[in-house]
């Protein structure tokens, strides 16, 4: 009975680490959409204005596909890709609908959040869609800002992993006038105008007042660009310090606070390590560590620390932060030596002649006294390397003490 009740014991044990590993496997919407052909242009398109990287960093959703004859129908008044990013965010349920949940809507009708209005750029109610279960069976979807017109249909059900994502075909694309709007391209937004409306105007200044690196951030935008804004106190302050570095040295420090990818907040929360700027270039680095406390996002080099405190857009590929203190490059300021510890008196000998000397400790020359050079990432890599091996630990620890049982 007792060896009976161990092994369930073991094996529920060993259910729940393979179901807790499972759950760490995110979905990828553009691998389930290729089993489905016909819905090949809108996977393309979810791939290229990087809708799908939203898509699977969510972890319950409904993304209501079209065929290939409907985007034919969306595309042919070639709008912008931003525009067709918008449009097809309106398709994107932020909630899980299967074909069951479509049919047994409570009352028959409910408003979906899309993730047209999480964007923000969706004023009022445009931003939702209506579902309704109507007569024969039929389920009718309809956005807001179509003055109710519940014209498109559910069609069937293309993939399914119940409460966490749900493909559905849909019988033509939700006609907008909100998303289907021109959307002005990111590359003509004005990045210093937008960084001195909202508590950044010394950086953008600065950042305005030097051609080289100003252009470098303009030519990056429409790729995708992270811009970490320090707010107007702490640059103020260090800008005595600014206008003493070389004319390369001032381009290198403006260029270090911006990243040539988009960083969602999100993706910044979930994403520990060493990130490039637009100053790196070869053997001069010039990259910063991204490290999380809970909500909070902290960037890192050798000589400073900043903290996120603020969003002033965050839409694909633009987005742009504010921090709370000035990060320093290794490259241009060098970090001050710790302090050492006073070395510890000598002990005296019990009733031993005194010295003719004093004793004095000189500083250690030992690796081990020295002050550590490792990269934060090896760092952060051993710190996550110590989550990972934890679950086996603890399965090897509940084994161990099993087996000691079994042995009684």
């Amino acid at each position: 009975m007792r060896l009976s009740a161990l092994l369930s014991f073991l094996l529920l044990l060993l259910l729940f680490s393979t179901s807790t590993l499972t759950l760490t496997n995110a979905h990828n919407i553009t691998r389930l959409l290729s089993h489905h052909p016909s819905f090949s242009t809108f996977n393309h398109y979810l791939t290229i204005t990087h809708l799908a990287d939203e898509i699977n960093r969510r972890t319950t959703i409904t993304v209501c596909a079209i065929d290939n004859t409907a985007m034919s129908a969306l595309l042919s008044k070639h709008p912008s890709i931003y525009t067709i990013k918008n449009m097809l965010s309106l398709h994107v349920l932020l909630d899980y609908f299967g074909a069951k949940k479509l049919h047994q809507i409570t009352n028959g009708t409910a408003l979906a959040a899309t993730m047209f209005q999480a964007t923000g750029s969706a004023p009022g109610s445009s931003g939702f869609v209506n579902i309704t279960d109507i007569k024969g069976g039929k389920v009718a979807f309809g956005p807001e800002d179509n003055d109710g017109n519940l014209g498109v249909f559910f069609v069937k059900s293309l993939e399914e992993v119940p409460y966490n994502i749900s493909i559905i075909q849909i019988s033509n694309f939700l006609p907008s006038d909100v998303a289907a709007a021109p959307t002005p391209e990111p590359s003509r937004m004005n990045l210093t105008d937008m960084m001195s409306a909202h508590g950044c105007k010394f950086f953008a200044d600065t950042l305005l007042a030097n051609p080289e690196a100003s252009s470098t951030y303009q030519d990056n935008i429409d790729g995708g660009l992270t811009v970490f804004c320090p707010l107007d106190d702490p640059f103020k302050a260090f800008l005595p310090k600014y206008k003493n570095l070389t004319a390369a040295g001032k381009v290198s420090f403006l260029e270090f606070f911006g990243v040539p990818i988009y960083q969602s907040l999100s993706m910044l929360k979930s994403n520990n390590g060493v990130m490039n700027t637009l100053a790196t270039d070869g053997a001069n680095k010039f990259d910063f560590t991204v490290q999380n406390d809970g909500e909070d996002v902290t960037l890192k080099t050798k000589t400073a620390t900043a903290k996120i405190i603020g969003t002033l857009i965050d839409e694909q590929p633009l987005a742009i932060y504010t921090i709370n203190k000035v990060l320093l490059p290794k490259e241009l300021f060098k970090a001050e030596a710790p302090t050492p510890a006073p070395a510890p008196a000598p002990e005296k000998a019990a009733d031993g002649p005194k010295s003719s000397k004093d004793d004095t400790s000189a500083p250690s020359d030992s690796p081990a006294d020295a002050p550590s050079d490792d990269d934060p990432a090896d760092q952060t890599a051993d710190d996550s390397a110590g989550v990972r091996f934890n679950g086996g630990r603890f399965v090897a620890k509940v084994l161990s003490v099993c087996l000691g049982l079994l042995m009684l």
